[in-house]
């Protein structure tokens, strides 16, 4: 095919959507699922009537072949295990009596049953649930949700693609189950789950497919030569198949480097690839292994993971590069929409003209229309379009928003000393001993406590004008008193206020951090019925005054014993932003760092002995190739300490991480010179205890005992067992007790229940320890 006929034949599509709905009615339906208020059937109605709502938006918009299969109740991961039949043998019986109810307790746990871990999809914000494989796994096919909404979305009319994870991704993504010796490499399963995965295309293809986008993420990441030549040979064999679909083998997130020739020469009939920002170098790439002759090319030239519009000038360039490198060029997102909003135009609270900067899920679909309609017919077909597009670029690149002289003055005078405190660890770890006398295995929370209804309530109230500043006020200070009554009965020794007055840890600190701007209705999926709302970080950032002073000081006033001030660290405020794309992000984070280290010396001056700046986002951001973190680390880690710095020897220091893989990233943890870090450890088994010991990690250390993403108690026992495996890596005197993360998404009873057992669990792992 010539360019000119490819170009003719471009069309648009996307790689999948978001699931909440306008209104967020999936994650309504299930937690009433949950509580027994919604039965099964309106739950599965109300989920068949999104994916319909989607998808004839999709039709209307241009998208000529919408993705199927990629709408979840809880995690696409999740639903590929049930797929090929991996449901962990502690659940099949779950699973047999109810595949609903088992489903949600693979995900969430049961009070006698722990769920599956829990981790971040590659460098998102997304979180999957991670399968667990071992050398008895037995696949089995079941493709009977992918088939179902094939046929849901054929029978609208339309022209549909099921979305698969594909195979090599998802054993990449595994883990040995429990029990199973650590040595076992679950890509030694490929021969078994690949005839499932045959079995798969084929009823997809007796059900009207004719094409099954198969998505291998993970092939962006180093992969050694083995893991290469597994991948060839898995699309070698699925090619091989008689009877099945056109396969598009699908990558995003960053360069396939190594692994582009692979599948360039794979006997599948396309490729979707990221053109994106780092992934820009796949052009280059698939020009020099000659292109996809005689083949299908999805071009991801829409950014698929944030809100600003496209310069559609550029991605018309680029596409038009692409015309003679393979047989057809289709336009699309550069991934998932999963990771965007819904819809930009719901945002009544952001000025227009600034609104016309943003694209959320259905402005990048229009995007994506208008760019495959430029390219098969010409830029005459849409210059209406790429006029205002010009405008809008240009409206952004001049806003007094974007640039502020001070700060980036501030910024620029910033020295090496100002990232570094006065004194080494062993000197302030001492100073802090004799400060804050607290006894070995000290125990604390990482900060948030319920968000109570009443609460959520009265932030609704305030913002309607039902109940004034005075009476919202009240309800916080009442809130405080009780959650600092509750940790003093309990026994905790470093207490928190519990955060009642934050909506969400990143966008409470944006709203009052100039350069931000927040969304009412900007929500996304972080993980299950989690959804947040990113704040979209537009212009230079300072802090015109304290954000959280006022209220830590006042639980300080409550109590004799320290109280923890919390602050969100650099990385975080970035990571769960969507980002400005003017500027390097290590230039934001110093904004940020010096915002945050104005608030960290207001809280020690005001008598906070003990500051919390929490960093969960440090390894989610992590470039996905090796070559690329060093730079990363650097600023991220400095960061970090130029917010820290400034305090005193004696002030206490901690940072928490949360649902990573932390071996990667063990040195630039120490590299933070935080006094004290809190991670996540209970799904994990003390993983992370034994990376940190095997670097040699020198400070305090708390790896969680209670995993606060299942409503499931843990017993003071099992509190205790982890304790131990804790102390088998961590000395005493340097081991905390504390839960993975904050408790904003649990519910008091089984709050109180599992803090009881935290507690309980110290006071007898410290009666057992040998007396000086």
């Amino acid at each position: 095919m010539t360019a000119q006929s490819a170009a003719a034949a471009a069309r648009a599509t996307v790689y999948g959507y978001p699931r909440q709905g306008q209104n967020r009615e999936l994650k309504k339906a299930i937690e009433g699922y949950w509580k027994g208020g919604v039965d099964a059937d309106t739950l599965r109605a109300t989920a068949a009537d999104l994916r319909r709502a989607n998808w004839r938006h999709l039709a209307e918009a241009g998208i000529h072949e919408v993705p199927t299969g990629d709408f979840s109740y809880y995690d696409h991961v999740l639903d590929t295990c049930v797929m090929v039949g991996a449901v962990p043998e502690r659940h099949r019986a779950a699973v047999e009596a109810d595949a609903l109810d088992g489903y949600f307790a693979m995900a969430r746990g049961t009070q006698d049953v722990a769920p599956l871990e829990m981790t971040k999809w590659f460098d998102t914000n997304y979180h999957y649930l991670v399968p667990e494989l071992g050398p008895d796994t037995v696949f089995t096919a079941d493709s009977g949700k992918q088939v179902a909404e094939l046929k849901e979305a054929l029978a609208l009319g339309l022209t549909a693609r099921p979305v698969l994870v594909g195979p090599v991704t998802y054993l990449l993504l595994a883990k040995p189950a429990p029990g199973v010796p650590a040595g076992f490499d679950p890509l030694t399963l490929i021969d078994r789950l690949l005839p499932v995965y045959a079995e798969i295309v084929a009823d997809l293809r007796a059900a009207g497919a004719e094409w099954v986008q198969l998505d291998e993420p993970a092939l962006v990441q180093d992969r050694t030569p083995a893991e290469l030549n597994t991948a060839a040979r898995a699309y070698r064999d699925l090619g091989a198949l008689t009877d099945r679909p056109k396969l598009l083998v699908a990558s995003y997130f960053d360069r396939l480097g190594d692994a582009l020739p692979v599948l360039a020469k794979a006997p599948v009939e396309g490729l979707a690839l990221d053109f994106t920002e780092a992934a820009a170098a796949n052009l280059d790439a698939l020009a020099a292994v000659g292109g996809l002759p005689g083949k299908r090319l999805i071009a991801g030239v829409v950014n698929g993971r944030n809100i600003w519009v496209n310069d559609l000038e550029k991605s018309l360039a680029t596409l038009g590069t692409l015309l003679g490198l393979a047989d057809r060029v289709d336009v699309a997102a550069s991934c998932s929409l999963l990771h965007v909003p819904l819809d930009a135009t719901a945002e009544r609270d952001i000025e227009p003209q600034i609104r016309r900067w943003l694209a959320f899920a259905r402005q990048k679909t229009t995007e994506i229309v208008t760019l495959a309609k430029g390219l098969a017919g010409g830029t005459g077909t849409i210059a209406a379009e790429l006029a205002a597009n010009r405008a809008d670029l240009a409206s952004r690149a001049g806003s007094a928003i974007t640039r502020d002289p001070a700060v980036r003055a501030r910024a620029a005078a910033v020295t090496d000393a100002d990232a570094h405190r006065s004194q080494p660890y062993a000197e302030r770890a001492a100073a802090q001993r004799a400060h804050l006398g607290l006894p070995l295995l000290p125990t604390t929370t990482v900060g948030s406590f319920p968000q109570t209804t009443e609460l959520r309530t009265a932030r609704a109230d305030l913002r309607a004008g039902r109940i004034d500043g005075a009476g919202y006020k009240e309800r916080i200070r009442a809130e405080i008193g009780e959650v600092i009554s509750f940790q003093e009965k309990t026994g905790l020794d470093v207490l928190v206020h519990g955060e009642p007055e934050r909506n969400d840890m990143v966008q409470y600190f944006a709203e009052q951090l100039t350069g931000y701007l927040a969304t009412q209705h900007g929500w996304v999926q972080s993980y299950g019925t989690r959804y947040v709302r990113p704040p979209i970080l537009a212009g230079d950032i300072s802090r015109p005054e304290p954000m959280t002073v006022r209220w830590t000081t006042y639980a300080q006033s409550l109590t004799a014993k320290p109280v923890k001030g919390m602050l969100t660290g650099p990385v975080t405020m970035l990571a769960w932003s969507f980002v400005r794309d003017d500027q390097p992000l290590g230039d934001t984070a110093r904004q940020v760092a010096l915002a945050l280290r104005d608030e960290v010396n207001d809280l020690e001056a005001a008598g906070t002995s003990v500051i919390q700046v929490d960093e969960p986002a440090l390894r989610e951001t992590l470039p996905l190739r090796a070559a690329d973190r060093p730079a990363y680390l650097a600023w991220a880690t400095e960061a970090f300490r130029l917010s820290t710095g400034g305090v005193r020897p004696d002030t206490q220091i901690h940072t928490h991480m949360c649902y990573a893989e932390f071996g990667d990233i063990v040195q630039a943890i120490d590299d933070l010179d935080a006094d004290v870090i809190s991670l996540e450890a209970a799904r994990s088994h003390m993983q992370v205890a034994r990376e940190l010991a095997g670097h040699g990690y020198p400070r305090e250390a708390g790896p969680g005992v209670y995993d606060i993403h299942s409503p499931r108690v843990p017993s003071a026992d099992e509190a205790a067992a982890l304790l131990r495996k804790g102390l088998e890596a961590i000395p005493a005197e340097r081991l905390w007790v504390n839960p993975d993360c904050g408790l904003k998404t649990r519910a008091w009873p089984e709050t109180r229940a599992s803090l009881k057992n935290l507690v309980t669990a110290a006071h007898t792992i410290r009666t057992e320890l040998p007396t000086s």
